[in-house]
């Protein structure tokens, strides 16, 4: 509860916190910022960072000159990519052996098989499309490792993807982030955007319900 509490602190009051970042630690920020990127890419133990709404904000930050637009986004790529690579070779060298555990403490195996059925369904477009959902996102790149999915193959569409993602919502949040009516309302924008993400998620586990239920019956 007290995690759920501090989520919801975080994302409630997310300007705040960012502001204060920007205040405090100056350009050591892009550093900082790159870390989240990264975390949140390449390690499956840590997949509910809200990288959609973070990137939202910082594009907005970066309209009123906290950040260099360029400077900012090219260094969030690099760390989507990087992320999504450490993610993949992890995956290739430890994976089967979490699969084979029906329990684990750091790796909810649950998510592991919602990646790989996501990953059978859309094959190698999953890397690109994954970077647009919460949780299957830190998830597809290592099971990518597991299969037979060649590194070269892998980093084409890891490049793809986290460049697609950045120069999303970044430029969002340039463009839009500081209008009077988006101002007025940040929170709820900020979390208008982690419910709409997580939307396809809620669809494919409803789809999923009604798929066994039909088996059942």
């Amino acid at each position: 509860m007290e995690i759920l509490h501090t989520l919801l602190d975080y994302l409630l009051h997310f300007e705040v916190h960012l502001d204060y970042v920007i205040t405090n630690y100056h350009s050591w920020t892009y550093l900082i910022l790159f870390l989240i990127i990264f975390i949140e890419t390449g390690f499956i133990v840590l997949p509910f960072l809200p990288g959609d709404s973070l990137l939202f904000a910082i594009g907005a930050f970066a309209a009123r000159g906290s950040f260099d637009f360029w400077s900012i986004s090219l260094t969030l790529v690099v760390a989507a990519i990087f992320g999504d690579s450490v993610n993949y070779s992890v995956g290739k060298f430890i994976g089967p052996r979490v699969f084979d555990k029906e329990k684990s403490t750091f790796f909810d195996k649950t998510h592991l098989l919602k990646a790989q059925h996501f990953y059978a369904e859309y094959g190698a477009k999953t890397i690109i499309l994954a970077r647009f959902i919460p949780i299957v996102r830190s998830f597809a790149p290592f099971v990518a490792g597991i299969g037979n999915m060649t590194y070269k193959k892998f980093m084409s569409f890891n490049v793809i993807g986290a460049t697609l993602w950045i120069f999303s919502f970044i430029p969002l949040g340039y463009f839009f982030g500081n209008l009077p009516m988006i101002q007025r309302n940040f929170k709820l924008v900020m979390l208008a955007i982690v419910v709409i993400s997580t939307l396809p998620g809620v669809i494919e586990y409803y789809r999923e319900k009604q798929k066994m239920k039909k088996r059942i019956l």
